[in-house]
Parts: C-alpha cells; structure tokens; sequence
C-alpha cells in the first residue's frame, strides 16, 4: 500500500495536470475570453459558496475586507481574461510558456512591496528567461500579438501572487478563494453591461461548451484550490513549487495529443521553452535550498 507522502505526491501530480488542462479547456470552449472567465468564477464561486455553507464557516467580513477582496477578485478576472483570450488568438503552448515566467515577475514585483532588495542569482535567471523569449519570439512571429498578451497575463498573476500573500495573512484560503471568484464575477457582469453584451443568445451555449466550463469551474477551478490548499498543510514548500513548474510541461504535452498539428512548434521554440522552464526549476531549487537552510539555521 502506498504510505501518505506517496498518496499526497501523486494528489499534488493530479492537481497540477488539472491545472495543465486548463488551458485546453479555453481552447475548446468556443465563446470569447470575457463570457468564458464570467461563467467559470460564477460556476466555481458558486461551489466554493456551497463548500463554505456545508463546513459552517461564517461570512463575517466588513466593508474594508470586502474592498481587499475585491481587488483581489479584479486582478483575477484580467489574469484570466488575458490568460483565455491569448489562447484564443495563438496557441496552447506558446501561451502556457509565457506564463511560466510569472515567477520571475514575482522575484521583480514583490521587493517593491517589501522594501528588500533583489538576490543577484535572481537577476540572472531573469535573464535566462528573456533569452528564452527572444528565441521564441523569433521562432514564432506568427504568435507575437498572443505571447504578448500571455506576458501581461504572467505580469497580473503575479502581482496577484504578491497581493494574496498579504491577504493570507488575515483571511482563510477557502473564503479567499470564494470571495475573489465571486467578486470577479460581479466585475466582468459590470463590464458586460457596460458593453451591452447581456442577451438571451448570451447563455445558448452548445451543450459542449456547457460541460466543459462545468469541467473548468468545478474540476479545473474549485476542486484544486480546496485539495492544494490542503496539501499545504502536509507538503514541503520545495515539493509543491517544484512540482507546480511541470504545469506548463503537462499542459503542452497534452494539447500535441489533443490538437495536434496545431500545437507543433518549430525546433526554436522548444529550444526557447527549455531555456525558460530550467530557469524556472532552478529557481524553485535554489529558494527551496535557501529555505532549508534557514530551518536548519532555526533548528
């Protein structure tokens, strides 16, 4: 029988490989970015809402919680937005290895918030990684508009990052998490209004795009934050930012089956995209190190 670290590595696999499919899910559903992120935060807030009630936490936020969150929840609807629309206008691929760079806009972004300097050793992986990106940017010209758009993705998750980590500090994951998708919901429904987009033919999907973003909001989006959020608790920080990096990997891999032709890149691209994710993964090691040794310095 499998011991409980081999049970909670295989679950955080899993999590992870719903997380690479993802993205093949926006390229399948057929509606634009905008309708595509509404109805995924509303059918997963709205899980999370029924998640909450079942284990009996309390709503007892007040005002100036519900503006933190709310800003939380607007940076999550542009991520996403971007995210889906860059997939819709170049490929699965080219869009997950773009935003595998928002680690490195992390290292950038939260020193600002932080008032601490950047490590040198982040600095050249940084570099590391827009070298990657010069690859592929010239690999893959047909695709500029898109990775762009995948960049400004990568830059939002990342102040989304920074911004959650202080919230973390006063708020449960799980009401986070419900309060965020909700609150996204509520700005993308302002900006539906605005452009007049609400009609009957609004929710006429295809039965297929009706599963699938039930699959997006309920497996892909509700499902991991609670169980990721669990693994927290019983997982290395090293394992989990480890084992995250390999979504990009999960997600590629995935769309070559799925899409085929569609997805193969040029040999430049792949050359682009391995540059990046070992910049990634060393960069998770060598924080992963430095946090052992700061535990041992404790110990």
């Amino acid at each position: 029988m499998p011991t409980n670290k081999f049970k909670n590595q295989l679950h955080l696999h899993f999590i992870v490989f719903i997380w690479g499919f993802t993205a093949i899910l926006g390229a399948l559903i057929s509606i634009d970015a905008i309708p595509l992120v509404w109805f995924r935060v509303l059918l997963a807030s709205g899980v999370l809402f029924l998640f909450l009630k079942i284990r009996k936490i309390p709503f007892n936020e007040n005002g100036s919680d519900m503006l933190n969150l709310f800003i939380g929840g607007v940076l999550v609807a542009l991520h996403w937005v971007t995210f889906f629309y860059a997939i819709k206008i170049s490929t699965v691929s080219t869009t997950l290895i773009t935003l595998s760079s928002s680690a490195f806009f992390v290292v950038i972004i939260k020193p600002l918030f932080e008032k601490k300097r950047i490590e040198i050793y982040e600095l050249l992986l940084a570099f590391l990684t827009m070298i990657g990106f010069v690859v592929i940017f010239y690999s893959e010209k047909l695709y500029t508009v898109g990775i762009l758009v995948a960049l400004v993705s990568a830059i939002l998750v990342a102040l989304f990052s920074v911004y959650n980590s202080k919230l973390i500090k006063s708020y449960s994951g799980s009401k986070i998490a419900f309060y965020e998708l909700f609150f996204a919901g509520v700005f993308l429904t302002i900006i539906l209004l605005v452009k007049k987009d609400f009609n009957i033919a609004y929710f006429q999907l295809s039965q297929s795009d009706w599963f699938y973003l039930l699959v997006l909001a309920v497996i892909c989006t509700a499902y991991p934050f609670v169980v990721a959020t669990n693994l927290l608790k019983r997982m290395s920080p090293f394992t989990i930012v480890l084992t995250n990096n390999l979504e990009p990997v999960y997600g590629i891999i995935l769309a070559l089956i799925i899409f085929k032709e569609k997805e193969q890149m040029s040999i430049q691209f792949y050359i682009g995209a391995a540059i990046i994710f070992s910049s990634v993964l060393l960069n998770g090691i060598l924080k992963s190190q430095k946090f052992t040794g700061r535990m041992r310095t404790k110990e």
